[in-house]
């Protein structure tokens, strides 16, 4: 069963936002307005193209009466045009996800206490250009799905799995009892991210929040404690993931 991040109606905004979501999941969008006046480019022309064919309602009007809306979401909107009014994205359910047949081995990250949307958004984005399965959240110490997540990802999260979870260390103890390898990014590690193999196993990685990092417990759980050397105080959690997630996708692919 899919289960609704939110239970009101959300906005999205900017060009590739709104395209990738009507692209990929138009039952999402219930309407889209589009800036008074507009000189329509060729993403804006298909955005219209697809509402018109999946008989999405077009409104144009003054695009300024949505900084109410977005005003403390981020302080620097651009709405290239387009806001669209979407139902929530649907969560995945984790045993669903589990107990589907896969013919490759599958990769996922687990996200611990990230709450920034800019890092979330980024990171989905990340995922879902690797290629990666899924994304694992606690309900609790995580950042919602929200307008600047989606405008961050570029509609990524109409791409991977997000799943959302009671309780991450349980998550983790099924993931190894189904022989996945917990793979736990923390500084304090001796291993460097490219030390160690990715290739030939199901592999979830965990990333912590800036500051606080990794929970003692899941830490206690991982199979591997990798770090990123660095001779500067520490890197965001959103570059953290694409340097790791690379190595792992080089190594995979490597003949």
């Amino acid at each position: 069963m899919k289960k609704p991040y939110e239970s009101i109606t959300n906005y999205i905004y900017g060009k590739n936002t709104v395209f990738e979501t009507i692209c990929q999941n138009p039952k999402r969008i219930n309407k889209i307005y589009f800036s008074d006046g507009i000189n329509f480019d060729n993403k804006l022309k298909k955005i219209n193209e697809l509402a018109q064919k999946n008989s999405i309602l077009v409104q144009f009007t003054n695009l300024n009466k949505f900084y109410k809306y977005f005003s403390g979401a981020d302080k620097k909107i651009i709405f290239q045009g387009v806001v669209a009014s979407v139902s929530p994205v649907e969560y995945i359910d984790f045993d669903e996800f589990l107990n589907k047949k896969s013919n490759t081995y599958r990769k996922i990250v687990i996200l611990d206490g990230v709450e920034d949307p800019h890092n979330f958004g980024a990171i989905i984005r990340t995922l879902a250009a690797a290629s990666f399965d899924a994304v694992i959240i606690p309900k609790h110490r995580s950042c919602p799905i929200n307008s600047t997540v989606e405008k961050t990802s570029c509609g990524a999260v109409n791409h991977i799995c997000i799943i959302k979870t009671n309780s991450l260390p349980s998550i983790v103890d099924t993931l190894k009892k189904n022989n996945w390898w917990i793979i736990a990014a923390d500084g304090q590690s001796k291993d460097n991210y490219f030390d160690i193999s990715y290739k030939d196993m199901n592999f979830a990685i965990i990333l912590g929040a800036e500051g606080e990092g990794i929970s003692k417990t899941l830490l206690n759980k991982a199979d591997f404690k990798i770090k990123i050397p660095s001779n500067f105080e520490s890197l965001n959690v959103s570059a953290a993931c694409a340097i790791i997630v690379y190595e792992s996708i080089r190594q995979i692919h490597q003949m």
